[in-house]
């Protein structure tokens, strides 16, 4: 198998492990309401919480970042032997990401992807991960708006790469999984220029 041919087989594993929607799943595993059907509607961990249950929000939290971070580890572990670097790594993270926005399992319907390309950002850079987590944890710290503080983390993240490290396939992925995370914001963007978006811990 050449390494064209092993870096798409990879991509395609990490999509399927993305696609594995954990706020639903622990949601039933838990006899919980589906995530989908309260709240902003979003299968994470935010919307997790509004159900009350904590555990399953942490769950559901650890376990998308997860999905994220083992494939590109895995990728930077063992792919070298098989002539996979850094850009194959990127590119499995992209996978695991564009699952949790579109999971194949779950009728296309995912979440924002927030945990997800955290964990994404660990795996690639580990002090990437950290900078972004401390910018987005600064920023909720003081509003309780945690779209707000994924917002402008994710905008941040291929800033602080280019910047600090270099500007090798880790900005392209990070620069690419910021746009379309603001993008599926939309709905919070509005509600934050409105004044009605919902706070950490709030219940809708």
């Amino acid at each position: 198998m050449n390494d064209t041919l092993l870096s798409l087989v990879a991509t395609v594993a990490a999509y399927l492990i993305g696609s594995l929607s954990f706020a639903v799943i622990f949601s039933k595993l838990m006899g919980l309401a589906d995530p989908r059907s309260y709240g902003s509607g979003n299968p994470g961990a935010t919307n997790v919480l509004r159900s009350g249950n904590k555990a399953a929000a942490i769950l559901t939290l650890v376990f998308d970042a997860l999905k994220g971070y083992l494939p590109v580890l895995a990728v930077l572990i063992w792919g070298e032997r098989y002539g996979l670097g850094e850009g194959t790594a990127a590119l499995v993270g992209l996978g695991a990401f564009l699952g949790h926005l579109w999971p194949v399992f779950f009728k296309f319907k995912g979440g924002k992807g927030v945990a997800t390309a955290a964990g994404v950002l660990f795996a690639l850079n580990p002090l990437l991960g950290v900078a972004t987590l401390a910018t987005w944890a600064i920023l909720v710290f003081f509003t309780r708006l945690v779209s707000l503080g994924s917002i402008v983390a994710a905008l941040f993240a291929p800033l602080y790469q280019a910047l600090i490290w270099d500007m090798g396939p880790i900005v392209g992925a990070a620069g690419l999984m910021g746009l379309l995370l603001v993008w599926r914001h939309e709905a919070n963007i509005k509600r934050l220029f409105a004044g009605t978006e919902s706070r950490l811990g709030a219940k809708k």
